[in-house]
């Protein structure tokens, strides 16, 4: 069976993430689609809007096959890191695809790129380092600096979308994956990805702008499939931002002494100060945003920063899980994904866990940390991982 792996947090799913499968199945051989999915913390430091079963239920609906988390160590992290946990997961699943959303560009230009970006490393680390005295955001030093070392590089890298799958196909071209996996990126469709607006003569919409809209019990049913608004629609009043969160955050911040905050896994250049003298008069999340970024600090930066507060991320277990080939947890899959999983699973060299139990608790330690953090946000929301087993969509 050949299968195509994408990168995904869903959050939630939405017509954009179903033209991505449908392009997928129209144009690739593939029998399987499989999504390493962030769990209940992204990439951009938020918590998931709603929890990562409903997203998976969701996803299944819609003709994914088989659902794995990305886990909590890498899904919250910048993109290199959350690139590389992911295509080690894939990589185990043996993936002959990977497929992700860009702006622009062609699977030959990134894996070009990306050849050319691992060949020259320790001469772009050496000029990175340079930079760092400057109050500028890391992309746009690494925008500066290829500007100079390659004219003409094959790729741009101005947008979000266009950084990720650079990050996926530098982590393709590390792990040795290039001969094994094809790259298959596909043009965003009529918005993006930032798009705040629900346009209404296009059935497609940011996620950025459904999350938006649910927040305001606005409509959103044109913008999901229908296989799947069902799953959203149940989970409506479990829905959380990161302002659920904010009187956790700032019981932490108010409690912990600055030496105690300097080892949260990316606390440095003195942040510690920085937050605790802010958070004494914030009284929301979006208000403390406002008095700690700074031009070198972005809004997501801090944001995963603040996420490690919260789940109290140290330095060494982060750095810990991130050397270790990540666990593959199985959060659903239907009878391809299963069927997949049953001819390839001698293959899986990592740690494959399907159920929580006494066995397995520790192999997931910061995950079911996560998951028990998670739930605070919402008092309906039920428990993530302990009971829980994984979704089998017929």
């Amino acid at each position: 069976m050949k299968a195509c792996g994408i990168v995904t947090e869903y959050n939630p799913f939405h017509n954009g993430h179903a033209y991505q499968i449908e392009q997928i199945r129209k144009n690739l051989p593939v029998d399987v689609v499989i999504s390493v999915m962030s769990g209940n913390f992204l990439q951009r430091g938020e918590p998931a809007i709603v929890d990562k079963w409903t997203r998976t239920k969701m996803a299944l609906a819609a003709g994914v096959d088989l659902v794995v988390e990305l886990p909590v160590s890498s899904s919250t992290q910048s993109a290199d890191f959350f690139a590389k946990g992911a295509i080690q997961i894939l990589g185990d699943l043996k993936i002959d695809y990977l497929s992700f959303g860009v702006e622009e560009g062609l699977g030959k230009d990134f894996l070009n790129a990306a050849h050319w970006m691992v060949e020259n490393e320790s001469l772009i680390s050496q000029k990175m380092s340079k930079f760092e005295s400057v109050n500028v955001p890391y992309a746009k030093q690494m925008e500066e600096l290829l500007n100079q070392l390659a004219p003409s590089f094959p790729l741009s890298l101005n947008s979000p979308n266009n950084q990720l799958g650079f990050a996926y196909a530098k982590e393709i071209v590390r792990q040795g994956l290039a001969e094994q996996v094809e790259l298959f990126p596909i043009q965003r469709k009529a918005v993006r990805y930032d798009d705040p607006t629900l346009h209404e003569k296009i059935s497609i919409a940011s996620a950025t702008a459904i999350r938006q809209a649910m927040l305001e019990g606005r409509q959103i049913e044109a913008y999901i499939p229908s296989e799947s608004y069902g799953y959203l629609l149940e989970k409506m009043d479990q829905s959380v931002t990161w302002d659920d969160y904010f009187p956790y955050l700032k019981y932490q911040l108010f409690l912990q002494s600055e030496s105690s905050l300097r080892n949260i896994y990316q606390m440095t250049e003195g942040l510690e100060y920085r937050l605790k003298q802010n958070i004494k008069d914030a009284s929301s999340m979006e208000e403390f945003l406002e008095g700690i970024k700074t031009k070198r600090y972005t809004r997501t930066r801090l944001q995963r920063l603040l996420t490690y507060v919260l789940l109290q991320f140290s330095i060494e277990e982060v750095e810990k899980a991130l050397a270790e080939r990540p666990s593959i947890r199985l959060l659903g899959f239907n009878k391809i994904g299963q069927r997949y999983l049953n001819e390839n699973r001698d293959q899986i060299q990592s740690p494959f866990i399907s159920n929580i139990n006494q066995e397995t608790k520790d192999q997931l330690r910061m995950d079911i940390l996560a998951g028990e953090i998670y739930t605070l946000g919402n008092k309906k929301i039920e428990k993530q991982d302990f009971t829980r087993h994984p979704i089998k969509f017929d």
